[in-house]
């Protein structure tokens, strides 16, 4: 055998070696369920603004945290906070404000960097935003014959774009703890007391058409 035909069979069995290491590590990670891995990541975004607290917002803070709320535009699945004492006047001032917008102040404030300056109350506004990374995953062969790693990528993709409030995929909604009996059989009673559709007779059409 010559030294270039070593070579050839060299260079051959390099590649099969290779081609083998590959197909082991798509074996180790593939994924033979029908669980897609391609799961919405929701991160979380805090705004924060400092107002004057004079027992109370100081003359122009409404107006400004107005308009500061309508830059971020505010709205259903965000969270205001306020890193203020409950029984603070502020806080019932940036709570009627908030309540405006649809909106309910949160139990507790998010920790945020910095210090509340002297006689100044801080409103923080969480943001929650959904998303798939990754997506889409455009796969070559596939030697270990398991899910595409694409598997997942258009459904959960828009369910985290359509979601209103995205921490909802993190916690859920809390019930409230109690449950109403007449709540849960009203749809019963509408579905019971519905007139058959057909009780009116059908309706009288004509083929015939509008030209004289």
């Amino acid at each position: 055998m010559t030294a270039s035909s070593r070579m050839v069979m060299a260079l051959l069995a390099l590649g099969a070696a290779g081609a083998a290491t590959e197909a082991s590590a798509q074996r180790d990670n593939a994924n033979h369920g029908l669980y897609s891995i391609n799961q919405p990541v929701v991160q979380r975004t805090d705004y924060v603004i400092d107002l004057a607290d004079q027992n109370g917002l100081a003359p122009g803070e409404r107006a400004r945290l107005d308009a500061w709320f309508r830059s971020l535009g505010v709205g259903y699945g965000d969270r205001i906070a306020v890193d203020q004492p409950y029984a603070s006047r502020a806080r019932l001032d940036v709570a009627r404000l908030a309540s405006e917008y649809g909106l309910l102040l949160g139990d507790s404030a998010p920790v945020t960097t910095g210090n509340v300056p002297q006689g100044a109350v801080r409103v923080i506004v969480s943001r929650s935003l959904a998303s798939v990374p990754s997506c889409p995953r455009w796969a070559g062969s596939n030697r270990a014959n398991a899910t595409s790693p694409d598997y997942g990528c258009a459904t959960n993709t828009n369910l985290a774009a359509m979601i209103a409030d995205p921490s909802d995929l993190v916690l859920g909604q809390a019930g409230s703890g109690t449950s109403d009996g007449n709540v849960g059989a009203k749809a019963i009673k509408v579905y019971r007391e519905a007139p058959p559709t057909g009780a009116k007779g059908l309706e009288a059409t004509s083929t015939a058409g509008s030209g004289k």
